[in-house]
This record gives structure tokens, sequence and C-alpha cells, in this order.
């Protein structure tokens, strides 16, 4: 469906200037029936978790950017972003006043490849599934994780050199 989709964009005439986002809202997921296997495919890759978890098996996403002539074609970045800095990147890309009192950073920087891309100085999560789990990710390196109650005890892990968090 996406050739699709680009195909009719293409025959409107404003396939060059459409951008197209692709994401998830969680990682894999152990849901499929009784003969489902995660660790048979491996979906999370070198990361630890799936959805419901606070580890970047469960939370981190693929973000894919499709815009002729602005994003090119191949390109890789590490910047580290969520859902809400679509709001100030399209109230950027369209010109319009990003919402006061929103944690939005546009990631049209990172789109075009031009500029100074701001950073979050950190990201925060609660899960309320089994128990309450935080987690916060601190420069976009250091992650702190508290699993299933507020009185367990924090767990840090350098991403830089530990991606699948396995030690504390």
């Amino acid at each position: 469906d996406v050739g699709d989709l680009i195909a009719h964009l293409k025959k409107l005439g404003v396939d060059d200037r459409t951008l197209i986002l692709f994401s998830s809202d969680n990682g894999p997921h152990r849901e499929g029936g009784s003969n489902y296997d995660p660790a048979f495919f491996t979906p999370s890759g070198h990361f630890s978790g799936l959805k419901r978890s606070l580890t970047d098996g469960g939370i981190r996403v693929p973000f894919i950017a499709r815009w002729p002539g602005t994003v090119k074609a191949g390109t890789v970045s590490d910047h580290v972003g969520y859902f809400g800095d679509l709001m100030a990147t399209w109230c950027e890309l369209g010109a319009a006043k990003t919402p006061a009192k929103t944690n939005s950073i546009s990631i049209a920087p990172t789109l075009r490849g031009r500029g100074a891309q701001r950073r979050h100085d950190f990201l925060y999560w609660e899960f309320y599934e089994q128990g309450v789990s935080q987690a916060v990710l601190l420069d976009g390196r250091w992650k702190a994780l508290r699993l299933r109650t507020l009185n367990a005890p924090i767990q840090l892990f350098d991403l830089k050199t530990d991606p699948a968090e396995k030690t504390n």
C-alpha cells in the first residue's frame, strides 16, 4: 500500500513536496497466539525487552522519513526524540507557532540535514501495568530505570556502551 500511496502522490503531482513519516507506538509485542515465540525472530534486535517494558526494546521504535529533495535517501540519524516532537516539527514546517507549554522539539533540522538540532535534556516514561515502572533518559545516553514499584532500586545504564541495558 505504501507503493500505491507514493504512486498516487506522483499522479497528483505533489510527491516531491510531500513528507511521509513511518513509525510505531511501541516496540515489538508478545501477542500472537500460543505458537508465537518473539525470541525466534529477535524483533528487538540487540535491545532488551518488548512492548510494555521500559527498556529500549519496548520503547525504541523505527522512524522513517521520505521527502524527495529534502531528506537525503539512506541518511541515518542518532537523534533521540519522541512522538510529541512531531507537533513542533509540523508547526515549523507549516510556519506556525508551536503551542506554549509543550516539550516538543522540532526535528526539521534533522529531516533537512542542515541547521542546529536541539536535543532533549531528558525524556521520561511511566508505565502502570504490573505495578509502576519509570524510566528517564538523560542527555540521550544515560538511562535510569525503576521497575514495578516506586520502592524498587534505580538501575542506571550507559546506552552508549550497553545498548542492551544489561549492566547496571
